[in-house]
């Protein structure tokens, strides 16, 4: 049975992992700077090959956070609709749910291509 607890860490799991998604952005960004002030300034053949390795691993973690995202939304939308049916319908969680709802689907939305 859902509870306003488990609601409550449900939306925060969605938020934490927004947040993660906006880190792992950044890292990318700056790992591909990185990457190619080295290769402008001729870096060690080896050096440049473990820099290029941990660019593709940050480059990873995007595709799984989203993933992850995907899963702790549906999670959430599951547990709202269950505490809705049993009446629960007004409260702060069940606002800050909505709109984090409503966040992670504008998200989507804006990320998608």
């Amino acid at each position: 049975m859902a509870t306003i607890r488990n609601l409550k860490i449900k939306t925060s799991t969605c938020k934490r992992i927004i947040k993660e998604f906006h880190s792992y952005e950044k890292e990318v960004e700056r790992e591909a700077a990185k990457t190619a002030d080295m290769k402008e300034k001729g870096a060690d053949p080896y050096d440049l090959k473990q820099q290029e390795n941990v660019l593709a691993e940050s480059r990873m973690m995007i595709p799984d956070c989203r993933k992850r995202l995907e899963a702790s939304l549906a999670d959430l939308k599951g547990t709202l609709a269950e505490l809705e049916e049993s009446n629960q319908k007004e409260g702060p969680e069940i606002e800050d749910a909505r709109s984090t709802i409503a966040e992670v689907e504008h998200f989507f939305q804006t990320t998608e291509g």
